[in-house]
């Protein structure tokens, strides 16, 4: 029997001029048997009805290109390649960390310092050797990425920020790839299968076919851009979005929907439905009940979408000269210092005015979430969260009230109407802008009560301060 290439017959690494290889069939089936190994490892999969010999040999010639190698990209990884796909490429620049592993199922914390690409392809080894494992240890950018993607059948956009979101789906349009995508922060995860069946730029004839900025077409607002580090992350949520990813991508690629016809004359195989959104959110408030799961009707793609539309004038040669600017587009927060020096104080200052006895009376605010400010706080400081501090302050300019009333309640002894108020949080933004929402309010009293940033927030404190301070 003919014998399949072994997973270290292909060296990997793109910038070192190797190619990925090519099967020559895009997918599709080809006439040969398959070996007894293969039949074995497959054979509870192909007996499954619609799979088959052909749905398998689909997959086995099918190249899968997976971008991230965290939470989504763990799961994701070991379900396409136990299902027998033959190439898996997977992009990722980070290494393991150790507060990876809750969620990372695929990295282990003997690979703590690895590169994360390199430590789920040694799991992904161990649980199937006969797939192409190609490693990508950098992370993808707009000079790169058609480079990549355009050696594979199939995307997976396992990341986690909308930037580089954009920049996928805009390859995968120009590219005719079909792209499935995901995304999970704290308690919800969402997933849609875009871009299938793969159809040119400008060709609206297609009814369901959309890419992302169909979707959605603005970016979401910079202040809801929260990283898992920021947010925290529920590990079986972002476990379950991956899994249904793979399980999107095999039902692609074994029904060959994602070979592009030029000319749109080949009947697909399996009828299309409408795109859909699908949410799931993880209730931890409701100790028993039943998972909550919602699919959104999304509209086809749009005839003026600035990627795939009629007129669309994006180009891989201008997205690598940098149109269109992806952060710029989606406005990422800048970590550029916004406020005058006289409204901002080190964290080593502060600690040293308030030991010295330089500031004895003052309120601290905190404005970290209730779960971070649970693992330890400046002494003294009041919690006040960030989202609960901009609601109230909405709220007082909508209905009005006194402006104090943002403050938390204290003795009055404590707080006079000169106070002077430093506020603090995770990493030195939220408290920025804090800053400015109180005096928009005129809780400064007309310039008479200071309200001073602790720069760099917490993670400052922890740095510059006390080091055993448990920062998450």
């Amino acid at each position: 029997m003919t014998q399949r290439p072994g997973p270290n017959s292909v060296s990997a690494h793109v910038d070192n001029g190797e190619d990925v290889p090519d099967s020559g069939t895009s997918g599709a089936s080809v006439s040969r048997r398959l070996t007894e190994e293969e039949f074995d490892r497959y054979s509870r999969q192909m007996i499954v009805p619609g799979v088959g010999k052909d749905g398998q040999l689909r997959l086995i010639n099918s190249r899968v290109l997976i971008i991230g190698a965290g939470g989504l990209g763990c799961p994701a990884a070991q379900y396409i390649a136990g299902a027998g796909v033959g190439t898996i490429g997977i992009v990722d620049g980070d290494v393991v960390e150790v507060s990876n592993l809750h969620r990372q199922v695929g990295h282990a914390a003997s690979r703590i310092g690895m590169k994360k690409v390199d430590s789920l392809i040694t799991h992904l080894r161990g649980l199937n050797t006969l797939p192409t494992y190609v490693p990508y240890t950098f992370h993808i950018n707009p000079q790169n990425a058609a480079d990549i993607i355009s050696r594979y059948d199939l995307v997976m956009d396992c990341t986690d920020n909308p930037a580089t979101r954009y920049l996928i789906s805009d390859i995968c349009v120009l590219l005719c790839k079909p792209l499935v995508s995901a995304a999970s922060v704290q308690k919800s995860g969402q997933l849609i299968v875009l871009n299938c069946p793969p159809t040119p730029q400008g060709r609206l004839d297609r009814q369901y076919a959309p890419c992302y900025r169909c979707c959605f077409k603005k970016p979401p607002p910079p202040s809801s851009m929260l990283s898992c580090g920021e947010a925290g992350i529920m590990g079986p949520v972002v476990g379950m979005m991956g899994v249904a990813q793979a399980g999107e991508a095999i039902k692609i690629l074994i029904s060959a929907l994602h070979i592009p016809s030029q000319d749109h004359s080949i009947p697909l195989e399996r009828n299309l439905a409408q795109p859909t959104l699908l949410v799931y959110t993880y209730e931890l408030e409701n100790a028993v009940g039943p998972y909550s799961f919602r699919a959104l009707k999304m509209a086809g793609r749009k005839k003026n979408c600035f990627a795939c539309g009629e007129n669309s004038t994006l180009t891989l040669e201008g997205i690598q000269s940098g149109t269109p600017n992806y952060e710029q587009f989606c406005s990422l927060p800048s970590p550029n210092f916004t406020l005058p020096p006289d409204e901002r104080i080190t964290a080593s200052a502060y600690h040293g005015a308030r030991n010295r006895g330089e500031i004895p009376n003052h309120l601290l605010l905190d404005t970290r979430e209730k779960e971070h400010f649970s693992f330890g706080s400046i002494d003294g400081a009041v919690n006040v969260p960030f989202g609960k501090l901009l609601t109230k302050a909405a709220a007082i300019k909508r209905e009005g009230g006194a402006a104090s009333d943002i403050l938390p309640p204290v003795e009055e002894s404590d707080v006079a109407e000169d106070t002077p108020i430093f506020v603090v949080c995770r990493r030195g933004l939220d408290s920025q802008e804090a800053v400015e929402k109180l005096k928009e309010l005129g809780v400064n009293n007309g310039g008479k009560r200071r309200i001073v940033d602790i720069v760099g927030g917490m993670k400052a404190w922890k740095d510059e301060v006390d080091p055993a301070f448990p920062w998450v």
